[in-house]
This record gives structure tokens, C-alpha cells and sequence, in this order.
């Protein structure tokens, strides 16, 4: 009787048990697709290039430049923001589902989805509608997107000639644009089904854009001169 009695509860227990078990699976997939670009970042010892640049270069450079008489007023990088809108494939939760699976594969970081906070008819949007994926970056997986974006990304873009040195904010924050995300070595080309464009913002602790932009200078990013 006692172990009937014991089998009866044995379905309740393996169920909540595969609960648990799947919930620590989604965690462990979700923490390995986190560090899956970015894996050198968190290996002991290992120090990003750019990260590098910026304590032996950038800024005893924007110290000797900008007269600080404290190493803490030197700007510095505190994040980066991408974002990829994908409003019109709102209808179709595939394609907002790939946005994401590139973003994240380009980032290094697993991305999030962005929703619309109010319906607008005349685009067939309805409020909490899926419209878009975006990322923050911080610390060393920040450096390492960074430096790829930088090194690989941008001279793949066609026909490309520096980015716009006038878009600061006025508060040390820079945005730029990429027609389209394919120009990650991340992404393969032939199996992606769509092309998105991404929004990019570097958040600063500059104080002006003048100093901020020195700040991207040290990073060489390819400010055109016209």
C-alpha cells in the first residue's frame, strides 16, 4: 500500500522536476548565447585591444589634449545601444525572431525585443506589438563590438567614406546608422532572409562633443573631414 500510495505522487514530482530542469536549461542556452561572440572577453587574463588602447593611449592622449588635472575627468565609454526597427515585418514574428537571433549573434549579447507602446492603424500596429530588437553593451563585450565594428565592419559597407562627425547630441553622445546589418562577419549572407538597418549610439561620460569625439578618435572611428 505504501508504495502505491508513493507512485501515486511520482507523475506530479517528475513533472515539477522537468520544470525546473527546463527552466535551468533556457538559462544555461540563454548565458551561452550571451557569451557566445564575446567568449575571449571573459577568459582570464585576456584584456579587449581596444580596451587596451583606451588606459595605455586614448587617455594619457585626451589627458595631455584637454589639460585634466585628474585622470577621472577623462571621458570615457559607458555603453553602447544597437537597435534594429523591423516595424514592417510586425505581422510576421519569424522575422522579428531572426532580427533578434542576428542581433544577438552580431552583439555578442543576447538581444531583446522592443514593442510599440501605442496602436497605429494606418501601419496595422497594435499596442505591445513586436517592432524591433535592441541590445546594451557594457564592460568588455562593449570594447569587443567596438573593435570589430571598426576593424571589419564598416570598410565592408559599398562605397564607403567615413561616418557623419556631426552627430553628437551636445551631451558627449554620438549615434550613427548602417543600411544594412549583413556587413557583420557574424551574419551569413546567403542564409539571412531579410536586411535590416541598424541604429548605433555610444554613450559617453564627455562633458562636450568636442571631447567626445576625441574620446572616438582614439577608438579610430572614420570621421570624414568635410
Amino acid at each position: 500500500m505504501s508504495d502505491t500510495g508513493s507512485n501515486s505522487k511520482n507523475p506530479q514530482e517528475a513533472a515539477k522536476a522537468d520544470a525546473k530542469a527546463a527552466k535551468a536549461k533556457r538559462r544555461e542556452v540563454n548565458a551561452g548565447t550571451q557569451v557566445a561572440v564575446g567568449e575571449h572577453a571573459r577568459e582570464e587574463g585576456y584584456v579587449p585591444r581596444f580596451k587596451k588602447r583606451y588606459m595605455e593611449t586614448i587617455k594619457p592622449d585626451l589627458m595631455k589634449k584637454f589639460g585634466y588635472t585628474n585622470i577621472m575627468q577623462v571621458p570615457k565609454l559607458n555603453k553602447v545601444v544597437l537597435n534594429i526597427g523591423a516595424g514592417e515585418a510586425a505581422s510576421d514574428g519569424k522575422k522579428i525572431t531572426q532580427a533578434q537571433n542576428d542581433l544577438t549573434a552580431i552583439a555578442g549579447q543576447k538581444a531583446i525585443q522592443t514593442r510599440s507602446k501605442k496602436a497605429i492603424a494606418q501601419f496595422k500596429i497594435r499596442e505591445g506589438l513586436p517592432i524591433g530588437t535592441k541590445v546594451t553593451l557594457r564592460g568588455d563585450v562593449m570594447y569587443e563590438f567596438i573593435d570589430r565594428l571598426i576593424t571589419t565592419a564598416l570598410p565592408r559597407v559599398r562605397d564607403f567614406r567615413g561616418i557623419n562627425p556631426n552627430s553628437f547630441d551636445g551631451r558627449g553622445n554620438y549615434a550613427m546608422g548602417m543600411k544594412e546589418h549583413v556587413v557583420f562577419l557574424e551574419i551569413d549572407y546567403d542564409k539571412t532572409e531579410s536586411v535590416w538597418g541598424m541604429d548605433i549610439v555610444f554613450n559617453t561620460s564627455a562633458k562636450t562633443d568636442e571631447e567626445a569625439k576625441a574620446l572616438l578618435e582614439g577608438f579610430q572611428f572614420p570621421f570624414t573631414t568635410n
